[in-house]
């Protein structure tokens, strides 16, 4: 970081501290939520979808219910932070001057590690000025392990927590001898193909792990060369963590390729996705997700889901987790009785239990913040689908599901509390 961003940076708090009182004091009835993503550049479709939850998510579910404690709405600002950490930083910063105290990021981990980095220094240094950082969707695991924070909750299953349940459908396909790992180059990418390969090893030694790549993230144009090495591995089944435009463009240079063996993911589908896999992911491309949306699991899952996508139909609910951060954020706020103790909020969401909308219980784990809930195995059809995604006929169908993901699994992290 150079000695100006660092001035820039530093003035940012500075104002942060002298002015975030004034703004939360005339947020006339509001309670405003950051949310930092990628608004604009390759990754904008995934920005503007989880932005689109968010506003719904905040109407619906809050807002219209009479909000919170004294009837203050939640009110989502947006911030672009396109998918930049130094960027990501800068808009913190301007967040907090603002005066708002909620701050949600979700894409990518490595904005997500600078972000908690910089919230813990902030908090610590600005004890009436704190914040909490709203995790919704960065699944690196050294998030709620080794660089865990009392002040970072996060809402999605890590990437552990979803090889794991993933793994433990292939491990039970015989068919599969030989897997093919491919990923974006950074610290997500990463932590999913250290993943697959201690999992595969520990449950299938006999599978061979032919292709281990990573590529850099958001910048291939053309995934022809990769797919043909994918083809010419003889890959019995591929795993990827890839998501938005770098998913886009590795499954339609596969599915050109000729691959028509199982495809295994963690966002493959919405975004354009699914209606490039179209009649050719069926029966083969699998993914790993929290949240059902078919069959429905109720009639007011079923209700919310209609709803969103009248009143947004360019997007899908492609990360139903953003419902339980909205849920899950007011009852804390209303149990704690304040929207600007921060640490008091906090507290009041560690260990909470919550029925999502979704048909499961959501724990959010004391010891890491670590959401713990029910993972599912979905696969990309049009088979008795009521609720599809881009509009294309195609959506995701339940076929197993791991309850409580993880309940027991270890974590280092060693949180300091205030």
């Amino acid at each position: 970081m150079n000695r100006f961003t660092k001035s820039l940076l530093g003035a940012a708090f500075a104002g942060a501290a002298m002015v975030g009182s004034f703004s939360i004091a005339h947020a006339e009835g509001t309670i405003k939520i950051a949310f930092i993503d990628p608004l604009s550049g390759p990754f904008a479709s995934t920005g503007n979808q989880g932005l689109s939850h968010y506003k719904f998510a905040a109407e619906e579910l809050v807002n219209s219910k009479g909000g919170v404690l004294d009837g203050q709405k939640f009110e989502i600002v947006a911030f672009d932070n396109k998918i930049s950490a130094k960027e990501s930083l800068i808009q913190l910063k301007v967040a907090i001057d603002q005066g708002i105290r909620f701050i949600a990021q979700g894409n990518s981990s490595g904005v997500a590690n600078a972000i908690t980095d910089a919230v813990k220094k902030h908090n610590r240094r600005n004890p009436d000025q704190q914040v909490i950082f709203l995790n919704y969707s960065a699944v690196d695991p050294a998030l709620t392990n080794d660089k865990c924070n009392f002040w970072h909750f996060r809402f999605d299953a890590n990437a552990d927590i979803k090889m794991d349940a993933l793994t433990d459908v292939m491990a039970a396909n015989e068919d599969i001898k030989k897997v093919y790992l491919i990923g974006q180059d950074y610290s997500f990418g990463k932590a999913v193909a250290a993943a697959a390969v201690k999992f595969l090893k520990a449950k299938r030694p006999d599978v061979e792990i032919v292709g281990n790549e990573l590529h850099p993230i958001g910048k291939v144009k053309d995934f022809t060369p990769y797919a043909r090495k994918i083809i010419a591995s003889g890959a019995d089944a591929m795993i990827t963590g890839n998501w938005g435009s770098d998913m886009v463009g590795l499954g339609k240079a596969v599915i050109e390729a000729g691959f028509d063996n199982p495809i295994y993911t963690y966002y493959a589908a919405s975004d354009g996705i699914t209606k490039t896999f179209g009649e050719a992911g069926e029966g083969k491309l699998k993914l790993v997700m929290e949240g059902q949306l078919n069959p429905p699991v109720s009639d007011r899952a079923a209700a919310y889901t209609a709803k969103f996508e009248k009143q947004y139909p360019d997007y899908d609910i492609g990360q139903p987790r953003i419902a339980n951060v909205i849920e899950m954020l007011a009852k804390a706020i209303n149990k704690a009785g304040t929207a600007t103790d921060m640490a008091k909020v906090a507290y009041a969401l560690e260990g909470m239990e919550h029925d999502s909308i979704w048909g499961t219980k959501v724990v959010m784990r004391a010891s890491d913040h670590q959401a713990i809930q029910d993972v599912h195995i979905l696969a990309h059809t049009a088979k008795d689908v009521t609720f599809d995604f881009d509009n294309s006929g195609y959506g995701l169908r339940a076929e197993s599901t791991v309850k409580m993901a993880s309940a027991d699994s270890a974590t280092t992290c060693k949180m300091k509390r205030p």
